[in-house]
């Protein structure tokens, strides 16, 4: 199993970014995924994830009204759509996986892309 980050990159504050992440060696479909992202000195935390039908998610509240989640089954492939970024949100972001239908605990996410760094200047 597979998962490649990508989209992320230096922006300024109240910008926006695409990150994807394309999975590959699983049945997609049959998949949970989500986003999490991890600041220098601080805990990994969960950002958003998304249910193998798409019609489940769940965003942090400290994204919420800012970042949607998405996927394209077709395509093996998660979005995350982040607009109006804070500097808060500098860090790593990882997408995961799990084989259930849907999650947004950690724990159950055992397979982790690489990461892809998200920096944003004040």
């Amino acid at each position: 199993v597979q998962l490649q980050a990508s989209g992320g990159g230096l922006v300024q504050a109240g910008g926006s970014l695409r990150l994807s992440c394309a999975a590959s060696g699983l049945t997609f479909d049959d998949y949970a995924i989500g986003w999490f992202r991890q600041a220098p000195g601080k805990e990994r935390e969960v950002v958003s994830c998304v249910s193998t039908s798409d019609r489940t998610t769940y965003v942090a509240d400290s994204v919420k009204g800012r970042f949607i989640i998405s996927r394209d089954n077709a395509k093996n492939t998660v979005y995350l759509q982040m607009s109006g970024l804070k500097p808060e949100d500098t860090a790593v972001y990882y997408c995961a996986a799990t084989w259930r239908k849907y999650s947004d605990y950690p724990f159950d996410f055992g397979y982790w892309g690489q990461g892809t760094q998200v920096t944003v200047s004040s």
